[in-house]
């Protein structure tokens, strides 16, 4: 932001000054020797030794000094009075929607070196309604005064934000993928729904036998207040396969015994989740959610599998037939990126904390505890790092699908769409460590940095392109695999970690942000030979 200009002339002249000003100035210069350059002040104490420490006598004077310095930088911080705020440029957003952004008011006094005012301007475009926004002064009605004018490019906010497209697949002891099936699923939303600032979304995801469906809606100023309130609606048919090798189990359906290769739960949910937040500043923010659903589950009477070297039953970490599950949910989120895709410098960092309630009617107990933060730091060229760290634990009796998905950790699996995990392979494991046992876990962690090249930058329908490879370590294990670790790892092997690695494009467009990330084609080669163990 530049404050107003006011032009002076660039003509001067020597003026002789009388004896009793420069003996003057020449102590203020005294002065601001002390203020600009302490270290040397300090060495040139009567009698001091190096490294000795002041005197009463030496303090004082520079205590005086640094007072001084101090008044005198007070002084000259340029500040306004705010006669107003005009905002420009906005054809669909309403002002009153930017305004719920800016916590800037008439009659404020605006410091010009505030860095709320970069914060701000950061949050606007976190928002996803604008291709840019400006700050600037213009001079105001009075002197002292001036209106802050806030410049923005409105961009498209019907938006895709999760589009999954992918092949699931057995795999044998070998590494060899039997059969393959194909999954989809897209998830849209209107951001800014007339102009309003309301978000109105729906998602649907598509695996073989398996169905999800979501609806969202989210009014970040509920009934003009300064208290947002969400509501979702979930509906999922779906299946999870569980146990690692040679896996025998019971059914009561005919069609899981057709898979032989893993036992498998089917279960219906439905449910619905109700939510408001509210800003602790500009950058910071208060959310609580509470969720209710119905589950019907179909589990196998009996199932056991090889763990290790050593055949175990199967914990499916989910009840049979209809429960109830009822939760809170707790987080707060710190958020100073300049965009919302591609960030080139910024925080985002994250903590949660959910809890199954049983006097809410849940069957299940449990506290899920989750904490994550990325930092991204602008380099030359344009180039940015980012550096991302992850943590989550789990105490209790969560369901398998409140647990961390091993998919979700490494870029070498498909993540989850919509909390269906249609793809049943066993991760990577390069470093040959028991992590290989681990679909679903109690403890999750992971560390990771990234390294971005911009390739394109355009204000089309592509706003810009960027090239990506990014590498980490993570780490997923059930309570199991802390206290009993599967029979045949020794050493090393018994740490459940391993390394995950992703290549690939970001590309920001008109409806979103899309990523094109080859690691996940090297994930889904069929066969990767290999004895598992």
């Amino acid at each position: 932001m530049n404050p107003p200009r006011f032009r002076s002339s660039s003509r001067s002249r020597a003026i002789p000054l009388p004896p009793a000003l420069g003996r003057a100035l020449l102590a203020l210069c005294s002065v601001s020797l002390l203020v600009t350059c302490p270290g040397r002040a300090l060495g040139q104490g009567a009698g001091a030794a190096a490294g000795a420490e002041p005197t009463a006598e030496e303090r004082a004077p520079r205590a005086a000094a640094l007072s001084i310095g101090a008044t005198l930088q007070e002084r000259h911080r340029v500040r306004y009075t705010l006669d107003g705020i005009e905002i420009r440029g906005n054809v669909r957003t309403a002002a009153r929607v930017i305004l719920r952004y800016v916590g800037f008011r008439a009659g404020d006094l605006l410091d010009v070196e505030d860095p709320e005012i970069e914060l701000t301007r950061y949050r606007l475009l976190g928002t996803g309604f604008f291709a840019s926004v400006g700050f600037s002064l213009r001079k105001g009605v009075e002197r002292g005064s001036a209106t802050l004018v806030i410049d923005v490019v409105e961009r498209n906010t019907f938006v895709v934000q999760d589009l999954w497209l992918g092949i699931a697949a057995d795999e044998d002891t070998a590494g060899n993928a039997r059969p393959l099936s194909a999954f989809t699923g897209v998830q849209v939303a209107e951001t800014n729904l007339a102009g309003t600032g309301i978000t109105l979304g729906a998602g649907i995801g598509l695996a073989a036998d398996q169905l999800a469906l979501r609806t969202r809606f989210v009014d970040p100023a509920f009934v003009g207040s300064r208290w947002s309130a969400t509501v979702t609606v979930l509906y999922n048919d779906a299946r999870d396969f569980f146990g690692n090798r040679d896996v025998a189990f019971e059914s009561p359906l005919l069609e899981q015994r057709e898979v032989t290769g893993y036992a498998v739960v089917a279960y219906k949910r439905f449910g619905a989740t109700l939510g408001t937040g509210h800003d602790v500043s500009s950058s910071s923010r208060l959310s609580l959610d509470y969720h209710l659903e119905q589950i019907d589950a179909t589990v196998p009477t009996v199932a056991s599998h090889m763990r290790g070297d050593s055949r175990e039953p199967i914990d499916f970490d989910i009840l049979g037939g209809k429960t109830v599950l009822s939760s809170l949910h707790a987080a707060i989120d710190h958020d100073t990126r300049d965009a919302p895709f591609l960030t080139t410098q910024g925080t985002l960092a994250s903590a949660s904390v959910t809890v199954g309630v049983p006097p809410f009617g849940s069957d299940y107990g449990y506290q899920k505890f989750e904490f994550g933060a990325q930092r991204w730091f602008r380099l030359p060229l344009r180039h940015v790092l980012r550096v991302e760290a992850f943590a989550g634990a789990i105490a209790g009796d969560a369901p398998f699908f409140e647990k961390f998905y091993v998919g979700d950790l490494t870029d070498l699996l498909p993540d989850r769409l919509l909390d269906l995990a249609p793809d049943r392979r066993q991760p990577p494991n390069f470093l040959s460590t028991d992590i290989i046992e681990v679909r679903y876990g109690d403890f999750a962690a992971k560390l990771e940095a990234e390294y971005r090249i911009p390739v394109y930058t355009g204000r089309g329908s592509i706003y810009g392109v960027d090239l990506f490879g990014a590498a980490g370590l993570y780490g997923l294990a059930t309570r199991r695999e802390l206290t009993d670790a599967p029979t045949g790892y020794e050493g090393f092997a018994r740490v459940p970690v391993d390394i995950t690695y992703n290549l690939g494009l970001r590309v920001d467009t008109a409806v979103g942000g899309v990523t094109l990330a080859f690691s996940n084609l090297l994930g889904l080669i069929p066969a990767r030979r290999g004895e598992r163990k």
